[in-house]
């Protein structure tokens, strides 16, 4: 297959709309089940460069969520603590092999941001990926290919319709590539860089220490950054993403919009969440919009009589204030990247606040020093990269 028809562009006005290779080749996939449409494209090729990348830097399976041409979560396939299959709701009975234990853990970074998803695996999708994958609402998946029985179970999805998308695994870009803005047409080279344990040596805190674990969610860290629209700010735990900033101007609102998702991942594990009583037959969105809204200062919006019965079998607690702030203290041994440098301190005293204790940033601000004693006041590892990692 030489190119690919597209239903339109980005928008439905926006036609003719194809994918082909420039030089004339064979594109490097295959369309095994459904249509995918322009931006399904976009997110299955950023999403499948984060998990091959992710997975030679780490020698385990991985995945990511992606929506509009970011990761709404990304993870390695360390496996499920009871804890974490209650809050991505996991049947204790259920299979769980290594590439799925990284899908959910992907997803689950972020379940609202990842309400219909493009799911990426760096791994052959085994049936035990695709019956969680069907419970879920999603766009589609990109896998460098499928057993019989999960390519049965994916295409059971969405009427018939779900897309699905094998890669060539063995496909290597081209050195230079080109983006047409405006009628103008942009050239640069494919950003190769590798990111792995080598780029964590340079640390510049009182704190030396980096266990192993932390190195790995660095890595994670910073390969999601690399391909996640900038600016742009990442907060890992145990191999998983738990808060991704995307796209804001300024620093200092990437890391609160990332550590504020850290803390909702967290706050999933309250006792009063994990105490939550549905409604028998609740939808699986339904379910994650009422966690969101109750762990909100909106929490009314769910508790307010007439409204809670549609939802709850029981009336919640109401989750305060002082309980979450109390619950959000307790975080710890969290990891945080950044896609440039810190320019002051204030980013390092947000991440504190959602248990950060590892950072990894490229360093070069004026204000370096700053952003170094800062790290030392709390006892922080921090490391200097000398790496930026932009992606527009």
């Amino acid at each position: 297959m030489k190119e690919f028809e597209l239903k339109y562009g980005c928008n439905p006005n926006q036609k003719p709309a194809r994918i082909f290779m420039r030089d004339g080749s064979e594109l490097p996939l295959r369309v095994l089940n459904g249509r995918p449409g322009f931006i399904n494209f976009l997110d299955a090729f950023n999403s499948w460069q984060l998990v091959k990348e992710l997975k030679e830097a780490t020698g385990m399976p991985a995945a990511a969520s992606f929506k509009h041409v970011s990761p709404a979560g990304a993870a390695v396939g360390q496996p499920l603590s009871d804890v974490d299959k209650k809050i991505y709701f996991v049947s204790d009975d259920a299979e769980l092999s290594p590439i799925a234990c990284a899908y959910i853990r992907a997803r689950g970074a972020d379940r609202l941001c990842s309400y219909g998803d493009w799911a990426a695996l760096s791994d052959v999708c085994d049936a035990a990926t695709a019956r969680y994958l069907k419970g879920e609402v999603s766009d589609g998946i990109i896998a460098p290919g499928y057993t019989d029985e999960a390519l049965e179970i994916l295409k059971s999805k969405k009427g018939g319709k779900y897309n699905v998308v094998e890669i060539d695994p063995d496909y290597v870009p081209a050195a230079e590539e080109y983006k047409d803005v405006f009628g103008v047409t942009f050239q640069q080279g494919h950003n190769n860089f590798k990111i792995d344990e080598e780029l964590l040596q340079n640390i510049v805190s009182e704190n030396k220490e980096l266990p192993r674990q932390a190195k790995i969610d660095l890595i994670v860290a910073l390969i999601t950054l690399k391909y996640t629209q900038s600016n742009s700010v990442c907060y890992v735990k145990d191999g998983q993403a738990i808060g991704v900033g995307a796209g804001q101007q300024s620093r200092i609102h990437c890391t609160r919009l990332a550590g504020n998702k850290a803390d909702n991942w967290y706050l999933r594990q309250h006792p009063k969440v994990l105490g939550l009583q549905f409604v028998d037959g609740i939808r699986r969105a339904d379910r994650d919009n009422a966690i969101d809204v109750y762990t909100s200062d909106e929490y009314e919006d769910v508790l307010r009589e007439g409204v809670w019965q549609n939802t709850f079998r029981v009336k919640p607690e109401v989750l305060t204030a002082e309980e979450k702030k109390a619950w959000i203290a307790t975080q710890s041994g969290v990891s945080v990247g950044s896609d440039a440098f810190f320019p002051f301190g204030d980013n390092v005293e947000r991440a504190r606040k959602s248990g950060v204790k590892y950072i990894a940033e490229p360093g070069g601000s004026i204000r370096d020093d700053h952003v170094i004693a800062t790290a030392d006041k709390y006892g922080m590892t921090l490391c200097f990269t000398g790496m930026r990692l932009f992606h527009h």
